[in-house]
Order: C-alpha cells, then sequence, then structure tokens
C-alpha cells in the first residue's frame, strides 16, 4: 500500500494540472496533479484531498482509475505515489494547500509544461491515455490499422502491450499516417516492432513520431464530413461514374442534406440540370 497518491482531474479531454507555490518546501513552482498523503484506495480521503487543492466538491467528481504505486523520490525520501484518475463536468478551479495556479490542459501537451513534478506524465499514463501518431507507407493506412488489429487480437510476445493499447483509428482523410491511443509511446513501438524487441517489424509502418499529439489536433480529421465539403456553386469539375463519365460541367447547385449537386454540362447541347452524388465528381476548377 502507498502512502501518497497524485489525482489528475480530467474534463474531456483536458487535465487539470496544479503549480505549486513559491513557499512549498518540494519542487516550488512545480506542475503536478493534486497531490495528497494517505491511502489512495480510500476515495473519502481523495476526495477530501481534491476538495482542499481546488475548491470541487465530491457530489461533482467520478473516479475512473486508480494505478499501481510507483517508487518516486521526494526530497532524499522515497514514496510510493499512487497515481488516480477522476472526471468532473465543472471548470472553475480555485488553487489552494499546496498549489498557487491551476491550467486545463490537453493531454498531448503536458509534456510542455517547463518543469513539474517527477514522472507527471507517465503516471497519467497509468490511468488516462495519450495519442500517437504512426507515419505509413500512403495508400496502407487501412492495411496497417487492420494488422495492429490482427496483432492486438493475439497473444505471445505482446500479452503484456495489448491491455496498454485502447484504440487503433484511422481517417479517411489523412493519407500516411494512422493514430493509436495508448499509456505509452515504447508500447506502441513494440507493438509495431520499432523497440528493439522480437517482433517483427510492421509491414508499410515507418515509425511512431516522437511525443504525444493533442486530441484537439486529431479530432478533426476523425470526424466524417459530408461529401460536399470543399464543392462551391460555380467551381468546375469533372463526373467519374455513370453515362456521363470524363465530362466537364459547372456546380449549379449544392444539397447539403442528401450529399448531392446539380450540374450542367458544358458539351451538352442543351443546358439541362443533371444532379449527381457529390462524390462522384472531382473539382478541377475551383471559383474565385
Amino acid at each position: 500500500m502507498s502512502n501518497a497518491f497524485v489525482v489528475y482531474v480530467r474534463n474531456e479531454e483536458q487535465v487539470l494540472l496544479m503549480k505549486r507555490a513559491d513557499s512549498v518546501s518540494e519542487f516550488p513552482l512545480a506542475w503536478d496533479g493534486i497531490f495528497g498523503v494517505g491511502d489512495a484506495s480510500d476515495l473519502d480521503t481523495v476526495f477530501q484531498r481534491i476538495k482542499e487543492a481546488t475548491g470541487l466538491e465530491s457530489d461533482k467528481i467520478t473516479h475512473i482509475r486508480t494505478g499501481e504505486p510507483r517508487g518516486l523520490a521526494f526530497g532524499n525520501v522515497l514514496n510510493e505515489v499512487t497515481p488516480v484518475l477522476v472526471a468532473t463536468d465543472e471548470t472553475h478551479v480555485v488553487p489552494a494547500a499546496l498549489y498557487s495556479e491551476f491550467d486545463w490542459v490537453d493531454a498531448g501537451d503536458m509534456r510542455t509544461k517547463d518543469y513539474s513534478i517527477p514522472s507527471l506524465v507517465e503516471m497519467y499514463g497509468d490511468v488516462g491515455s495519450y495519442l500517437y501518431i504512426l507515419k505509413t507507407s500512403i495508400g496502407q493506412e487501412a492495411n496497417v490499422a487492420n494488422e495492429i488489429r490482427a496483432r492486438l487480437s493475439g497473444s505471445g510476445s505482446l500479452a503484456d502491450v495489448v491491455p496498454e493499447i485502447y484504440a487503433v483509428l484511422q481517417s479517411d482523410h489523412m493519407r500516411g499516417y494512422i493514430f493509436v491511443e495508448a499509456s505509452a509511446q515504447h508500447h506502441v513501438e513494440k507493438l509495431i516492432g520499432r523497440a528493439g524487441n522480437r517482433t517483427t517489424p510492421l509491414k508499410n509502418c515507418r515509425k511512431v513520431l516522437d511525443g504525444e499529439a493533442p486530441f484537439r489536433d486529431i479530432f478533426p480529421h476523425l470526424e466524417p464530413k459530408a461529401a460536399t465539403a470543399g464543392i462551391s456553386e460555380g467551381d468546375i469539375v469533372e463526373v467519374r461514374l455513370g453515362a456521363f463519365k470524363g465530362q466537364r460541367a459547372r456546380v449549379t447547385n449544392i444539397a447539403d442534406t442528401k450529399e448531392e449537386i446539380t450540374v450542367e454540362l458544358f458539351d451538352a447541347p442543351v443546358p439541362i440540370p443533371l444532379t449527381v452524388r457529390a462524390d462522384q465528381i472531382r473539382v478541377t476548377q475551383r471559383v474565385e
């Protein structure tokens, strides 16, 4: 049983970091979670400490996960510190106890803080997750994602990695990259055979980009886009399918709800409106 804990408070995709006051004897002015002394398995103790440090009431907090303790040196003493993850819908914080400032940050930005307590980022990975970007061969994104999923469904040398990988994400709008949600980068590197282990290197997957990726930068690429996105009235397009394949036309109307567009063919003797699905045309010249 550990004798201390660090609580990470999450609001959607943001994590609450607290800055220690200048007068604190250990790690003054360092960024921290919410440090407390006591048994991390006693949620009353944990929630009371959160209230003391932030003003957040226990009925506004939900316990998500408690990790395994880590041995961290505070001064000349080695402490067993347990990470705890909780969630809240509240964002108003009043720093107190050890703390003088606070900041809600994207989990991918935690490492950018210039000064923090030992293993702040690693301990969050013990109870939370990060997004990592994998560089793939262009056109092989889906194959790489499927191969990773196949490896995760197996066992053997990757058995210890499987619980540390939470999701494999592939976007049709991002060529040459896929995303993996995991607790730490070294688990992803082992998964694709790039960590010096005996795992066969994953074909068409070149490397894991260094560092954690901010969720805010990745999520827009994962949201499905309408087929009409990027098409404007007046654009010149080429029909890609159907009886008019290869013919050029001008866009005259866009029906976003049906993902259809109306065009007028340039080569038609009479300019008759033609309605086609937006994914059946290619924009060749955009209207100014």
